[in-house]
């Protein structure tokens, strides 16, 4: 995770998404932590910062309280998160290394040096590039971050002025002097700085400015100090008196912008650095992505480093390059004896070629040419594909970076091509504003765009016509959407189509062919793929890539931004083959789920899943194009491992829908719509949903799989009996063939099952084979399943501290593996041992962050858990009304589906409350329904978790023998399970005992009495 003082507070993720750190407190907090990162802040300190001389009456629990905040935050931000902020003597640290906050790695840069004024320039850069505004600057007049402040602007305007002189070194006077007049203005006594500013005046051939400028300053001194200028001032005004004027330069030749460049700051200072080390540069990128406004940019800073001339050449004309390029110097037309080499040899020079893709020979045989006979001239490109001359350095200019995830319009102005369409569309649509109501339908423009400038502009100028709802839901008709709206300048630069149709025409006709079968591609493809459903060889893909028609990933995939896509369709369906290039990617992805289907049980578990999320995008267009059940079957088991149920659900119903005819690929895709169904929730009793899938199978084998895949997705509902039953017939049969993953999972089912009938030894010996069965086959859900029941006896026996280490371990690679369901339960129970260990506030953040978790994958087992969970944590807060609530928010959806055993706990929480709040009639009714549950599902412990409610309805009534005698049978049947009643969950019977005895003057516990002197048994 990364933090950000260098401005206003910012926390981000390693990948770069914005944290939202919601409460004026709780980011007041992060502040004063971030003025000492890796170091302690004092208690006292963090209160007075919080409050100042009117604190809370609890002043550290509130604290805690808002620590416990801060961690929630930064954890949804980044797994993780929460363990930076640390409790340690004399009070909290923030636990982040110098690389995690941006004020670190500046001090970091700055302590760095080099004799290179280059690489000199680059370090500063780079450190200063680091700031987003003033230090600290929603905080700027807290006087816990005065010293931070000075120490930080102190460093920022030393790097400044160390930044200035390597750049005055480097020669570029003019930038330097335009970049330091407003520094040197906020800061009118600072002499280091101004010397610097009046040197690069003088140097820029400004001498007026720079004498008024020092005299002003000494004047200034001299009133304000009572001092004369410092000797660096002094010599610095004598040698500008010895050198006298600068020779005048000759005017630019470059393009007036007309507007303002957004979103490229860092590639225009690439840009130069290039320059300054390489003598041809070429700006390569797809049509539209702003390489020639790009360009003049560069160009336009780059004027001081070329003091004999800056040109601008725009390569319309097909043929004469060398006369195009002499008639934009000014000069005749080249000839033999007058070659352009001549005017340009001696000279430091910038010659700027613009669209360069349509006559790439001639333009790389003049560049190399004039580059090899004038020894100070430098040349920057502009074209969709590599020149391809000796000593060409490429810079790829990318489309503007695209919105995250977080549709806020705070966080969708971090992205330059929001900045820019929000730009143009406000110039365009005056009123115009990115607000909550527009952002994410411009979140979906630019994303459907991908960023490219020439794209999001003219969708701009659709924003007063349509308002950005319309023109989101518009673009899958984009050609015809944003024809028109641009007038002046080049025609093929004028709509969107004539941009890719420029790209189009300069394509040989093997490429064309790649480019437009390249289209049934979802989310792009790997080489591989590329191969086996285009016939798209490696030469061509490489050929498509130079011409920035196609971009390789980092990761090594092919992929064409969406506009691109649409354009290559079209062809493709004008060529006739949509229908068979369609058929061959659903072929290719059915073979490729069906391998994965093989492996996703065993070792190579993490590798198929990865492989198969990277697939996503053309796994559903590939079922978007019927596929019958082969691709659905094989792709159950993943869909079940990420979560996503309700996904699953859709295609499966879909799949059967379409395809009516009996067979056993139907009879499967049977059985896994049942269990998404179960899994997502329905409400339907989960026990005749499984009766009517089981009742289609014939071949035992199946049969046997169905019967364990039904039972352990519900296995703690519906009759658990049954469930049991079906295991053991599963398990009988998985023997029998010896198939060691499925005797595994049925043995880790039948562990959890164990709990319904309290036998201990049973569930420790069924998921001790279990995980042993696992670990050997190397599969990684397998040893989360069977650490399940693991974790399980541990908190029934009260060992908190092994079932919290197998929690954590089994939430790390829960989230390792990207299983959100797993994950989610893994949380809860983390929350449920920090419950029974007293950590309440840590307690309500795992379960929130479960539920969250659970929610977004539509798991409602885990959704379930998670909030009774929270029930839970409310009622030990002594909140009885949130308590209820959260456990009256499932209890419908129990009975609907057979959910015996939840039930049975719920009402007894739910019987616990109405006690607490002395209501004696509704706590027993409540009991006395839980204990009916408890006793249909056989559970000794539910059973006693009943008995001991109804013994606490009755000593409420006065009825304390009664109670006595219940408290008693329940110390019998928990003694009868080798599961006595851990220290974490006696609250309740020392409650109920205590008021026994208060009622009667004797201590009373279980049905063990003692005099009141001798204290609790």
């Amino acid at each position: 995770m990364r933090f950000g003082v260098l401005g206003p507070l910012a926390v981000w993720t390693d990948a770069g998404t914005p944290v939202r750190v919601p409460e004026t407190k709780v980011r007041t907090l992060l502040a004063v932590l971030l003025t000492r990162p890796g170091r302690p802040v004092p208690v006292d300190r963090l209160i007075d910062a919080l409050w100042g001389d009117r604190p809370p009456r609890n002043p550290v629990g509130t604290l805690q309280a808002r620590v416990s905040q801060l961690r929630k935050a930064l954890e949804d931000g980044e797994p993780g998160g929460r363990g930076l902020v640390a409790a340690r003597p004399p009070g909290y640290v923030l636990d982040a290394g110098p690389e995690a906050v941006d004020a670190a790695r500046f001090a970091a840069a700055l302590g760095r040096d080099a004799a290179d004024p280059l690489t000199r320039k680059r370090l500063l850069g780079d450190a200063l590039a680091l700031w987003r505004g003033p230090a600290f600057a929603d905080f700027a007049d807290a006087e816990f971050t005065r010293s931070a402040i000075i120490e930080l602007e102190e460093g920022r305007l030393v790097a400044l002025e160390r930044h200035a002189q390597a750049r005055l070194d480097l020669g570029e006077h003019a930038a330097v002097a335009a970049e330091l007049a407003a520094p040197a203005a906020r800061h009118p006594l600072r002499e280091r700085l101004h010397a610097l500013h009046l040197r690069a005046l003088h140097l820029a051939g400004r001498q007026g400015e720079a004498f008024a400028g020092y005299h002003e300053l000494r004047e200034r001194l001299a009133e304000e100090l009572g001092a004369d200028p410092g000797p660096e001032l002094a010599e610095l005004h004598r040698s500008m008196l010895a050198e006298g004027p600068a020779p005048p330069r000759p005017a630019p030749r470059l393009p007036a912008a007309l507007d303002e460049l957004i979103g490229r700051e860092g590639a225009v200072e690439r840009g130069r650095a290039l320059l300054a080390e390489h003598r041809l540069v070429t700006l390569t990128g797809t049509g539209g992505v702003g390489k020639t406004r790009l360009a003049v940019e560069i160009a336009s800073r780059s004027i001081a480093d070329h003091p004999d001339g800056v040109w601008m050449v725009e390569l319309t004309a097909p043929d004469d390059v060398p006369g195009q390029v002499a008639r934009a110097l000014g000069l005749r037309e080249e000839t033999a004896g007058s070659p352009l080499a001549d005017a340009l040899r001696g000279r430091r020079a910038l010659l700027v070629l613009d669209n360069c893709e349509h006559v790439l020979e001639p333009v790389a045989e003049l560049a190399g040419r004039l580059l090899a006979d004038a020894a100070g001239l430098r040349v920057l490109a502009t074209s969709r594909e590599p020149l391809g001359v000796a000593g060409e350095r490429l810079q790829l200019v990318p489309p503007l970076d695209p919105p995250g995830h977080d549709a806020s319009p705070d966080a969708l102005r971090e992205s330059g091509a929001v900045r820019l369409f929000v730009a143009r569309a406000a110039a365009a649509s005056p009123g115009f504003e990115l607000d909550a109501g527009t952002a994410p339908w411009v979140a979906a423009i630019c994303r459907r765009l991908d960023g490219v400038p020439l794209a999001l502009e003219l969708a701009a100028t659709r924003v007063r016509a349509l308002g950005v709802r319309e023109l989101a839901a518009r673009l899958d008709d984009r050609f015809r959407v944003l024809a028109g709206g641009r007038h002046g300048g080049p025609a093929r630069q004028r709509t969107l189509r004539a941009v890719i149709d420029w790209s189009w025409e300069l394509l040989t006709g093997p490429e064309r062919v790649a480019l437009r079968r390249l289209a049934v591609h979802a989310g792009g493809c790997t080489l591989d793929a590329a191969e086996a459903v285009c016939d798209a060889g490696v030469d061509v893909l490489a050929r498509l890539v130079d011409r920035s028609l196609v971009v390789r990933t980092e990761e090594g995939r092919y992929r064409l931004l969406e506009s691109v896509a649409a354009y290559a369709l079209e062809r493709l369906r004008e060529a006739g083959e949509e229908d068979e290039f369609r058929h061959r990617h659903v072929l290719h992805y059915t073979g490729q789920a069906e391998q994965a289907a093989e492996r996703l049980r065993g070792p190579e578990q993490g590798h198929w899943l990865k492989l198969l999320d990277e697939e996503a995008a053309n796994l559903r267009a590939a079922l978007g194009n019927g596929t019958g059940f082969r691709l659905v079957n094989a792709l159950a088991w993943y869909w079940y491992l990420r979560g996503r149920f309700g996904e699953a659900r859709r295609a499966f119903a879909e799949a059967l829908a379409a395809h009516s005819q009996a067979s056993p690929a139907r009879t499967e895709a049977a059985t896994w719509l049942t269990a998404f169904t179960m899994l997502v929730g329905e409400g339907t009793d989960s026990e005749e949903l499984r009766q009517a899938a089981l009742a289609e199978h014939d071949d035992p084998l199946a049969k046997a799989k169905a019967e364990w895949l039904l039972s352990h997705v519900h296995w703690a509902y519906g009759d658990l009996a049954v469930n049991e039953r079906r295991i053991d017939h599963a398990l009988a049969v998985f023997l029998e063939r010896d198939d060691p993953w499925f005797t595994a999972a049925a043995l880790a089912t039948r562990a959890k099952l164990a709990v319904g009938h309290g036998d201990l030894a049973a569930m420790e010996r069924d998921a001790v084979r279990s995980a042993a069965l696992f670990a050997e086959l190397g599969d990684p859900w397998g040893r989360l399943e069977a650490s399940d029941a693991l974790v399980r006896r541990a908190e029934i026996t009260g060992d908190y501290a092994e079932a919290a280490r197998l929690l954590r371990d089994g939430l790390r690679l829960a989230e390792e593996s990207r299983m959100w369901p797993e994950a989610s339960f893994r949380m809860s129970g983390l929350g449920r041992v920090a419950l029974l260990t007293g950590a309440l506030g840590e307690a309500r953040d795992l379960h929130e962050r479960a539920l969250d978790l659970a929610r977004r994958h539509m798991a409602r087992s885990a959704e379930e858990f998670a909030e009774v969970g929270l029930g839970l944590v409310a009622r030990a807060r002594g909140d009885l009304d949130a308590a209820e609530r959260h456990l009256r928010a499932r209890l419908d959806w129990l009975r609907g589906i057979g959910g015996t055993a939840g039930l049975a706990f719920a009402h007894a929480q739910l019987g616990f409350i109405a006690e607490e709040r002395g209501d004696a009639g509704g706590a027993l009714a409540l009991h006395t329904e839980g204990l009916a549950a408890a006793r249909a599902v056989g559970d000794p412990r539910a059973i006693a978790l009943a008995l001991e409610g109804l013994a606490g309805a009755r000593s409420l009534a006065g009825d304390h023998a009664a109670a006595d005698g219940l408290l008693a049978e329940a110390g019998t049947l928990r003694a009868a399970a080798g599961a006595a009643l851990p220290p974490g969950e006696r609250r309740d019977v020392e409650r109920i005992s205590g008021r026994i005895r208060d009622a009667r003057g004797v201590v009373a516990i279980n049905g063990e009495a003692s005099s009141p002197g001798e204290g609790k048994t």
